[in-house]
């Protein structure tokens, strides 16, 4: 009777064999394999919407208080956060005729670029007008070094102050 009781035991136990186990992870390792480069493009792109939007929030922030002061305020490239000097990559400020900083923004990330023809542009009290020419900046938000499918953001501010991003696959960062 005990070995009965042994038999009905053991055909009652339920598991995995080791081929089956095998073949679970063979083709977990192919769906891995797959997700991973989706993934990675998916998080490169949130990184250069977010550079992109940090820039189109400077402008429009430099618009609105050239308006509110009826003064001209100045968008502009700085390494340091208080001075007009530097590249876009390494900071911006927003800032009134008078210098005083009204908004300072650190560097872009590690491993991105942010460019542009100019260095600088201003805003006039009526909220139109971006000077120097030429009329409407653009910028490129990058990988400094481009991954598959090279993605960047444009980022184009026009005469009346409008700001607008573009996704492209240009690949044209340096």
């Amino acid at each position: 009777m005990i070995g009965r009781m042994a038999s009905i035991q053991r055909s009652g136990q339920r598991g995995f064999t080791l081929v089956e186990l095998m073949i679970t992870l063979a083709v977990f390792a192919v769906l891995l394999a797959i997700m991973v480069p989706s993934y990675s493009d998916m998080t490169l792109g949130s990184k250069l919407r977010s550079q992109a939007n940090d820039l189109v929030a400077g402008a429009v922030l430099a618009r609105s208080e050239a308006i509110k002061r009826n003064q001209t305020v100045t968008l502009c490239a700085s390494s340091d956060g208080a001075t007009c000097t530097g590249t876009w990559a390494s900071g911006w400020i927003v800032r009134s005729s008078g210098g005083a900083v009204i908004q300072a923004h650190g560097a872009a990330p590690s491993g991105f670029l942010i460019t542009s023809a100019q260095t600088s542009f201003t805003f006039q009290p009526t909220g139109v007008g971006v000077t120097p020419a030429p009329a409407d900046p653009t910028f490129v938000v990058c990988r400094a070094t481009p991954s598959v499918g090279g993605q960047e953001r444009v980022v184009n501010i026009t005469a009346t102050g409008r700001a607008s991003v573009t996704r492209t696959n240009n690949s044209t960062c340096s």
